[in-house]
């Protein structure tokens, strides 16, 4: 026991001294200038055509019309994707993902750049974009409501050490690849350490919706594989969205003292939501519950979920981490979960997550990766990635004394990336610190790791069946 308790600080402490290393090292990297600015470029389609028999319908035009427009198609291309990934045993995300990158310019703006331009014009991105943050809100309140902290607290030891692991090994990873990658990839005017520390948390991320939905779909639940991978998720979650909400107030200070100061004032914040904040809400959705005021209570819970993210917004952290913050403490007690997952998880994943994948496709250019180092670039980034998550989680399950099926397993859940990572990779875009092209690789190595959780799954129990048979 004691040499586990020892294993903790000796992994997150070697890893940690060699992340600062290079990011030490890659202070004395040159910073790429920016271009003199020229015609905006767009990741939209090109100009559309005016020959086009689509052009000459003018009510179509308009922006109301356009948007009604952009969401029919946007919801029924992610409904036949996510059914068609169903159907290949993989998660409905990863259809949907799919549906998102083939609706950008990797394939609609390339082979029909004229209809493209005409149902996702450049102007109308932004409401596009707005929209899939507000679904994004939604969505991660929920998954903040579905993570149970007492679970953690439980199997805090293990679950803590397997997680923990799962993100430092790939941090440092990301970090040194980032050493490697910096001058040739990073965008003008970018400096090391941003680039470096948002690779590594891209590396980090494990998606923990898809995660337990997995778990779910291969009837996992409350099985100690199902119950601890479902807890080091829960772990991995909450930890990298709190390091992934100081490296975004780092990068959005630019200086040390207006780091520490936004990170101080995070701090403050959360420690308001959790010491104030929840025993309120608890008083007061449960008053309004026992009184039969049903609608009383969801709006109390919606406007915390505004103003959390609102705060957080100003705070420099990213409104995100406020939403799921404002999951994080619903009371625990009451049904009010229930009421608010049956009311906003249908419009969430079904209308407002769609949208999100789509406009994540319209900056996604697999065309940037026209040549063969790029691909080997973007095959070392998989690598990496799997390398750091899988093989992390994998051999810090077995340390803790986990089966060796257990662990490969553990690693192989623990690998999906999916709908999280995405939204760590729009958020580095938005802040200009990946590059289109680096974009465009992550976004595939997103695709890529969470569509190999369902066959190493498999694997791992058809090697378990053979092994029960050769015994036999």
């Amino acid at each position: 026991m004691k040499k586990r308790l020892l294993l903790y600080p000796a992994i997150i402490g070697v890893f940690g001294v060699l992340i600062w290393v290079i990011l030490e090292q890659g202070r004395l990297l040159p910073v790429k200038q920016a271009a003199p600015v020229a015609a905006a470029a767009t990741t939209a389609p090109h100009a559309a055509a005016t020959s086009d028999w689509w052009q000459y319908l003018d009510n179509l035009k308009h922006p109301l019309s356009l948007l009604l427009l952009q969401i029919i198609v946007i919801m029924l291309v992610a409904r036949l994707f996510g059914i068609l990934a169903n159907k290949i045993k993989q998660p409905a995300v990863v259809g949907e993902i799919i549906a998102g990158v083939l609706l950008g310019p990797s394939l609609l703006g390339w082979t029909l750049p004229s209809f493209s331009a005409f149902l996702f014009p450049v102007e109308s991105l932004k409401t596009l974009q707005f929209l899939s943050q507000i679904g994004l809100a939604f969505f991660m309140f929920i998954v903040g409501m579905e993570l149970d902290i007492s679970k953690i607290r439980n199997k805090a030891h293990d679950a803590v050490m397997i997680s923990h692991a799962s993100i430092i090994v790939p941090f440092f990873l990301g970090v040194w690849l980032a050493y490697y990658l910096f001058t040739d990839f990073a965008p003008a005017g970018v400096s090391f350490l941003a680039f470096a520390l948002f690779m590594g948390i891209a590396m980090s991320i494990t998606a923990f919706p898809v995660l337990a939905r997995i778990v779910q779909e291969r009837k996992l639940t409350g099985t100690p594989l199902g119950t601890m991978a479902i807890t080091c998720a829960a772990a991995d979650d909450v930890t990298a969205w709190c390091i992934l909400a100081v490296v975004v107030a780092i990068v959005k200070a630019g200086g040390l003292v207006s780091a520490l100061i936004t990170i101080v004032l995070s701090v403050v914040f959360v420690t308001i939501m959790l010491s104030m904040v929840r025993p309120w809400l608890a008083r007061t959705v449960n008053r309004h519950l026992a009184r039969g005021r049903e609608k009383a209570a969801i709006s109390a819970v919606f406007l915390t979920l505004l103003l959390s993210a609102l705060a957080a917004e100003v705070i420099g952290i990213h409104a995100l981490f406020g939403a799921f913050l404002a999951g994080v403490i619903m009371p625990q007690e009451s049904n009010i979960k229930q009421l608010l997952t049956d009311k906003l998880e249908d419009v969430s994943v079904m209308l407002l997550l769609p949208i999100f994948f789509v406009f994540t496709g319209l900056r996604t250019q697999i065309g940037l990766l026209n040549e063969t180092h790029l691909w080997a670039i973007c095959g070392m980034i998989m690598l990496v990635a799997v390398a750091g998550k899988f093989g992390g989680s994998a051999l810090t399950a077995r340390l803790m004394g986990q089966s060796w099926r257990q662990s490969v397993s553990i690693g192989a859940l623990m690998n999906t990336r999916g709908l999280m990572e995405l939204v760590v990779l729009n958020i580095g875009y938005d802040l200009g610190i990946l590059s289109p092209g680096i974009f465009a690789m992550m976004v595939l190595m997103a695709l890529a790791t969470t569509f190999m959780t369902g066959p190493l799954l498999d694997l791992v129990a058809f090697s378990e069946r053979k092994k029960g048979m050769l015994a036999v």
